[in-house]
């Protein structure tokens, strides 16, 4: 085997492994949350994220970090909202509110949310193809939640509905970060945009945060935490980013589709979590929507949105 093949099979195996990390997740943060708060958990979540991103500027430039224009710190404290308090504050709530399968399901639908946006601005013309495949995912969507809005689940509505929000944010995110990526690099967006997003997550947090009994918290709950933070987050991401260089975005994107199976799976499992036909059926036509829009034309921009360059550690 050459040093090549056996780099991609590496890669491909890493790749199965955080598939797996990522949707054992959703079932983590929702045990999480139930004993911190959502807000607790975004108060020591962001106390514990500058330090990463700290660690990640002095592996790659030592005490040298770059010095960006006032108005590029600007627009990467923008882009920390967005993707930061935002996206990652939604999610937090959303997936607390709703159920670990919903949430990995809604948040499946990112590249959909990527592909209007672009085309809101300009920059991506749509097939016919992604069309439909836009309009599919939206059929599946409705199809999934059916069960849920027939029967007036509010709570378990309105966090999936917060999670469809966040998606959009993280869409948005994701075109507004291109072209700071384009001049600076990932790690420095990445870094940059988390240290200056912290701020606001710690200041509209901070009030849960403080009424949390720390000294109480159980040492699964510890353990739940920094898995969320440090393992599925920080490391993920950036070992995503590494199978990414190996394999291509284009062919490691549709590995994040197994990403709701394993979740469902997992908290079938752990949970008890019960899945109908009409559920079922509304997922597998979501995931079929969405890889029809983001595969019909193999439109670049939306393997780009793919890509943990571009991600904030959610």
């Amino acid at each position: 085997m050459t040093d090549h093949a056996a780099r991609e099979r590496a890669a491909l195996w890493a790749a199965l492994a955080l598939i797996l990390c990522w949707g054992a997740n959703f079932s983590v943060q929702k045990a999480v949350f139930a004993a911190l708060t959502p807000g607790g958990f975004l108060f020591v979540r962001y106390l514990i994220m500058p330090l990463a991103a700290a660690l990640l500027l002095f592996a790659h430039f030592g005490t040298r970090w770059p010095r960006l224009a006032r108005r590029e710190l600007w627009q990467l404290f923008k882009l920390g909202v967005t993707g930061h308090l935002l996206h990652v504050g939604l999610v937090t709530y959303g997936i607390h509110w709703s159920t670990a399968f919903s949430s990995s399901l809604i948040l499946a639908i990112g590249p959909v949310f990527t592909l209007l946006i672009l085309r809101w601005h300009g920059s991506e013309h749509l097939t016919r193809g992604q069309v439909a495949g836009v309009a599919l995912a939206v059929c599946g969507v409705l199809v999934f939640l059916s069960d849920k809005l027939m029967v007036a689940q509010w709570q378990a509505s309105g966090g999936d509905l917060t999670l469809l929000v966040a998606a959009a944010f993280f869409s948005l995110y994701t075109v507004n970060a291109k072209p700071l990526i384009e001049r600076h690099g990932g790690v420095i967006v990445m870094a940059y945009g988390t240290l200056l997003g912290s701020l606001p997550v710690l200041a509209v947090s901070a009030a849960q945060g403080l009424r949390v009994d720390w000294a109480a918290v159980s040492w699964p709950i510890w353990l739940g935490t920094l898995y969320a933070v440090l393992v599925a987050a920080f490391l993920g991401w950036i070992v995503w980013g590494w199978i990414n260089a190996v394999r291509g975005v284009a062919r490691t994107a549709p590995l994040m589709y197994l990403m709701p199976p394993v979740a469902a799976l997992v908290a079938w499992i752990v949970s008890g979590e019960r899945y109908g036909a009409t559920k079922l059926l509304g997922a597998a036509i979501t995931l079929g929507g969405v890889a029809l829009a983001q595969f019909a034309a193999g439109s670049r921009a939306i393997f780009h949105a793919s890509s943990p360059l571009v991600g904030c550690w959610d």
